[in-house]
């Protein structure tokens, strides 16, 4: 398995070297065994899903922000719209008591209707884990269990496509495995590693995109006259999937729509980049003409409707929030439902836009988008003192929402190279991995400056997979190209792959280090208390 060929993958607009083909520098063939490059990454995935599952119930408690995503979950499965639960429901869910829910009738169906401020793709997910289940803490954590393993497959092969090596993308996917912040967001209720996982794979899908845009480029160019403005591209089913994944991130939180904005930019770019590597005389005006149409309605009509549609229990069902239904119905006309049902939806989507732009309320684990890549202030989502039964006097129980600082701090330092790298050679991957980590982070300084809103570490977690990617950059230029078939392993090889190896050994030991605050362990507090790095800043 050939780790990677950067040589030759710096930037379109460098000149070939000689003998070099325009289809080997628009599309670098793939290296290595199709077997492994399948099997490596699900080997990587296997071993990242039983980390998330093995005791995926533990602790037995409704964990953080599960007290409002579990009942959610479960009130948009029953009954299509999230329904107000009974002051102590959490109690009476642990119990195993399912009937929590505020008694109404017909008319009174309004003060039973939740005020929820996210939509319900997220919570449909939880939902179907606890129809399957059972209501209960691993049904309701199942489904994000599901998505943050299913998200290291994704960055493996991702990884993979992007180095042209193996090797790398299951070292991307070792990282993500065991980064602690998307491991404790993998075994709770929570909708932020929905969120995470939907963007990766929109982005993993404009990747595919780019390669199959250029191989058919390419094609054209080999066997057709040669015009100013180039062809059409089709209809690019890949851009269609990143459409409906990157709508559905917009379905689970609205911060979503930064990375649809940005990606689908950066897609367009990409074509206009391609073009111009060709050698077309009008790469932007063709650019335009020939894929925007098809890319407007990929990024743009495809998101649009993809949100629509994860509101369908709204729009249904009479019980929901702002729902208007009595009044919708009551002509009878169905265009009036319509656009009555429409008018009442729109007005909700303003108040939650207020919500989120009003939202001051202190709490004891809020954080500064400036001080989430170094850690500053993770979020216990749950902690239990003063226990007995591990040996010591006083014992703990406790997770913690916080990343692997091995990696994280790691990342920090491949962003700057990353950036060095960019500006040197315009390599497209470097620029794609600094443009997502942006979107994932600047966006919040805003609501930090200019709403002073309530924000938390785990709002970060969309950047993680990017901050692993970066790592994994760097770590293929630490290697270095792929040795000639045949020739000696040079000693720049074998000292980069020793580095990069070491690297993942440390992230593994920080990781298991860290693992007994991650997952509820009863512990000595002794052992609770030398895990938080940063003092006060960490309880």
């Amino acid at each position: 398995m050939a780790v990677t060929d950067f040589q030759y993958q710096a930037t379109d607009a460098q000149q070939p070297p000689p003998g070099r083909s325009v289809r080997d520098r628009l599309v670098p063939p793939m290296r290595g065994s199709t077997l492994w490059g399948w099997l490596g990454p699900l080997l990587v995935t296997l071993f990242g899903g039983i980390l998330r599952f093995v005791n995926l119930g533990t602790p037995k408690a409704v964990v953080f922000d599960e007290t409002y995503y579990a009942k959610d979950g479960f009130s948009l499965i029953t009954w299509g719209v999230e329904k107000v639960a009974i002051k102590d429901a959490d109690k009476a869910l642990i119990a195993g008591n399912t009937d929590i829910w505020q008694k109404c009738t017909e008319a009174t169906l309004d003060k039973c209707a939740s005020y929820v401020v996210h939509p319900p793709l997220g919570k449909w997910m939880i939902g179907i884990g606890e129809w399957l289940f059972g209501m209960n803490p691993f049904g309701w954590r199942v489904a994000a269990a599901i998505a943050g393993t299913l998200s290291i497959l994704l960055i493996a092969r991702l990884a993979r496509r992007m180095t042209r090596s193996t090797l790398l993308g299951c070292f991307a996917g070792l990282l993500l495995s065991l980064d602690g912040l998307h491991f404790v967001l993998s075994r709770a209720a929570l909708l932020d590693i929905f969120l995470m996982t939907l963007v990766l794979a929109g982005f993993a899908c404009l990747v595919v995109d780019r390669d199959r845009a250029r191989d058919r480029l390419v094609d054209w160019y080999e066997t057709s006259p040669l015009t100013p403005e180039g062809p059409w591209l089709g209809w690019r089913p890949w851009r269609i999937a990143a459409g409906v994944c990157l709508g559905a991130a917009c379905a689970v939180k609205w911060s979503g729509i930064f990375f649809l904005i940005a990606f689908g930019i950066m897609s367009l770019i990409w074509d206009m980049g391609a073009r111009k590597a060709v050698g077309l005389r009008k790469p932007y005006s063709g650019a335009f003409s020939k894929d925007a149409p098809t890319w407007l309605g990929a990024m743009a009509l495809v998101p649009a409707i993809t949100y629509l549609v994860s509101w369908i229990g709204w729009f249904a069902t009479p019980g929901g929030y702002g729902r208007n239904w009595a009044q919708a119905t009551e002509s009878g006309n169905p265009l009036f439902f319509v656009i009555s049902s429409v008018r009442s939806w729109l007005s909700y989507q303003v108040q939650v836009l207020g919500f989120h732009s009003g939202l001051e309320s202190t709490h004891p684990y809020q954080s500064e988008p400036w001080q989430w890549p170094l850690l500053l202030r993770p979020v216990a989502f749950y902690y239990e003192g003063g226990k007995t039964g591990c040996g010591a006097e006083t014992c703990s129980e406790a997770v913690l929402g916080v990343g692997t600082p091995v990696i994280w701090f790691a990342a920090l330092a491949a962003l700057v190279a990353l950036i060095a790298w960019y500006v040197s050679t315009r390599d497209w991957r470097a620029g794609a991995v600094l443009l997502a980590y942006a979107v994932g982070w600047l966006p919040w300084f805003y609501y930090a400056f200019v709403h002073n809103r309530t924000m938390f570490l785990f709002y970060a977690i969309p950047m993680v997979p990017f901050m692993v990617l970066a790592i994994t950059l760097c770590a293929g230029l630490l290697i270095g190209p792929a040795r000639a078939k045949g020739g000696a392993m040079p000693m720049r090889r074998t000292v980069g792959a020793a580095i990069v190896g070491a690297f993942a050994l440390l992230a593994l030991i920080n990781f298991w280090w860290l693992h007994p605050v991650l997952t509820a362990e009863l512990i000595p507090y002794a052992d609770w208390k030398a895990r938080m790095l940063f003092s006060k800043r960490w309880i």
